[in-house]
């Protein structure tokens, strides 16, 4: 993490990413969470977790800002843009975020923040490393030499999009 002190426009964007978080989650949408992904400067899109107002898991505040982002941008790259969300990126969150390739990441609360209010990741950050036979939901392999084909196929396919 930097030492430096945040800029005032780089507070600007965190504080609409604290109030997204606050105003979404008094509107009960879900958990206190937002996220606001800028590019050169200005805001090209805002999330906010929605995991129990649509029932899906995966729909965290950093989540929902990058599939925003991509559909505005129209490209599944965000290299050149940054995330101000207002709490330590999950495991989840953390790995959308290497795959869209934003350049930085600038958070407010802490995981452990998150913890002392219910949303404890530890177990996650703890299964990531374990082998897969020793994590905690039984992992079964079947059919990798069916699976294999389409693999293989891609790996000869000349127009594919490699990302």
């Amino acid at each position: 993490m930097s030492d430096c002190a945040p800029s005032e426009q780089e507070q600007k964007f965190m504080r609409q990413a604290i109030a997204l978080s606050r105003e979404k989650m008094v509107a009960g949408f879900g958990g206190p969470f937002g996220a606001v992904i800028t590019k050169n400067g200005g805001v090209v899109a805002v999330g906010f977790n929605q995991v129990t107002s649509t029932n899906d898991p995966t729909a965290h505040a950093e989540v929902s800002a990058i599939r925003q982002a991509c559909q505005t941008l129209n490209t599944f790259d965000l290299a050149g843009c940054e995330i101000y969300t207002s709490c330590e990126p999950c495991p989840m969150c953390l790995s959308a975020i290497y795959w869209a390739r934003l350049d930085k990441i600038y958070y407010a609360n802490s995981r452990q923040d998150a913890a002392d209010i219910g949303f404890d990741d530890a177990f996650l950050y703890d299964e990531i490393p374990k082998d897969i036979k020793a994590r905690s939901i039984t992992t079964i392999r079947i059919l990798p030499n069916e699976a294999i084909l389409p693999f293989e196929e891609w790996k000869q396919k000349s127009d594919k999009i490699a990302y």
